[in-house]
């Protein structure tokens, strides 16, 4: 039997998950939410949740995939007990994956193509309405947002073709140290604008009374359902990565690791946004499309924004990209093991497969733009969002819960003594009660409120 590659190093492993958690999630939803979600209020329940449930769920994935030694697909059928039946959800793990990429593969297309424009010039001159129409005029062009999720998928595909260690690990070690950076001198640099102070207030201190006026359960389910989205919990791409691994860490430890990068990256976006949201008088809650008008403002105003707008965006790709090829690293490991394939079929023919199913989202702006959407946002990327954040994740976290806490499953024991196998921090046993019994109910009230939520209020 050929032996499972490994990752080279452990920077790299705590790298490339950060990187998967580290993406769309952070740079382009989390400041948006959290403007939503009344600012410093929605932070502090984010951050609770992230460790509460967070963390627990995230060794979990990691020790289902280290101890199996499986890509998630096959990952259930090594541990569970004969005549069991929990493998069923490696399938739809695998699914989730592809729908995940349907639209996550558009969206980072998206931040390619404003590092192109920003390259050549084309925001120079533009007020905030000019800047607001490259927005609209991108999505009303299919080709110009087919064509730059086609090179994502291409370059996504080619990376990892070139295997664990010399495609993935290489890459991303590239990619986010440049991103840490980058992110560093812009966020020092929007503390010295004029609406700094303002937008800091608003973003980071807590103001109970703006929570109630927006509806307090609404924020706290909201922070709920980012801490899930952020790390790409339930869908398997953490357990692929712990497959990877040796035994010398304990979960927990490097879990907490992973946490912190995809937090730090998280709250630097906000404090980069919302100082120039308060400086250029740009509505802190107006969605998705917040990043793409706010920032191209800030580089229009400050010396050298040509260039720190190129390499903001360049590095905004880099962080949706490294979750992209952890997605595909996931869909292409479990393609080789259920066919047997060789990797590099496994590539060339999910590379057809996820362009065609990534053409859905480009064309629900525009050809396919139809009322029925309206419920879940209004296009088709709204509808695979709610799919992936209110179903896939919540639901594959409860199943992976289950899977670990039950005597039918893989059980406490079993996953205790994988999750605390190596150095570092460790499950202990006065943890079981609420890893067992609360947080499943935690994550139910996630899921269920997030239903009626969607349908049942407005």
């Amino acid at each position: 039997m050929e032996e499972r590659e490994k990752l080279k190093s452990r920077l790299g492993f705590i790298l490339l998950s950060a990187g998967c958690a580290i993406g769309i999630g952070n740079v382009w939803k989390f400041p948006y939410t959290a403007g939503q979600g009344g600012g410093g209020a929605f932070v502090l329940f984010y951050l609770l949740f992230l460790i509460i449930l967070g963390l627990p769920i995230m060794t979990m994935e990691f020790a289902v995939g280290r101890a199996s030694q499986k890509s998630p697909v096959k990952a259930y059928q090594a541990l569970e007990k004969p005549g069991q039946k929990w493998h069923i959800h490696g399938i739809i793990t695998l699914i989730g994956c592809y729908l995940l990429m349907m639209f996550y593969t558009t969206v980072t297309g998206w931040m390619l193509h404003y590092f192109y424009m920003t390259v050549t010039g084309q925001f120079q001159g533009l007020d905030a309405d000019g800047v607001s129409g490259q927005f609209t005029t991108m999505l009303s062009k299919p080709l110009t947002m087919g064509f730059w999720m086609v090179v994502v998928v291409c370059a996504g595909v080619f990376v990892c073709s070139r295997g664990l260690q010399n495609g993935l690990e290489k890459v991303t070690k590239v990619m986010m140290t440049s991103l840490l950076i980058i992110m560093i001198i812009l966020a020092v640099n929007s503390f010295f604008m004029d609406g700094a102070k303002e937008g800091l207030a608003f973003y980071l201190i807590p103001d109970f009374e703006r929570m109630k006026q927006i509806g307090i359960a609404k924020t706290i389910t909201g922070a709920m359902n980012q801490a899930f989205f952020t790390l790409s919990l339930g869908i398997g791409a953490m357990a692929i990565l712990g497959s990877y691994i040796g035994k010398e860490r304990s979960l927990l430890g490097e879990s907490v690791n992973i946490a912190i990068l995809d937090t730090f990256v998280a709250i630097t976006s906000g404090l980069i946004i919302f100082p120039a949201c308060f400086t250029f008088h740009v509505d802190q809650t107006s969605g998705p499309s917040l990043i793409f008008i706010t920032l191209p403002n800030i580089f229009n105003h400050i010396p050298l924004g040509r260039l720190w707008g190129s390499l903001f965006f360049l590095f905004m790709f880099f962080a949706a990209f490294s979750t992209i090829l952890a997605v595909f690293e996931n869909i292409i490991s479990c393609g080789m093991e259920l066919t047997g394939c060789s990797r590099q079929k496994s590539c060339a023919v999910n590379l057809v497969l996820i362009i065609v199913l990534s053409l859905p989202c480009v064309l629900g702006y525009n050809v396919w733009n139809w009322k029925g959407f309206s419920i879940f946002g209004g296009s088709v990327l709204d509808l695979e969002d709610f799919l992936v954040s209110n179903l896939f994740l919540p639901l594959g976290s409860m199943v992976y819960l289950l899977f670990c806490t039950n005597r039918y499953g893989w059980g406490w024991k079993n996953y205790t003594t994988e999750a605390n196998t190596g150095k570092g921090l460790k499950i202990k046993n006065w943890m079981r009660g609420y890893i067992t019994y609360i947080l499943p109910l935690i994550v139910l009230f996630i899921f269920g409120f997030g239903i009626y939520d969607k349908f049942f209020t407005n």
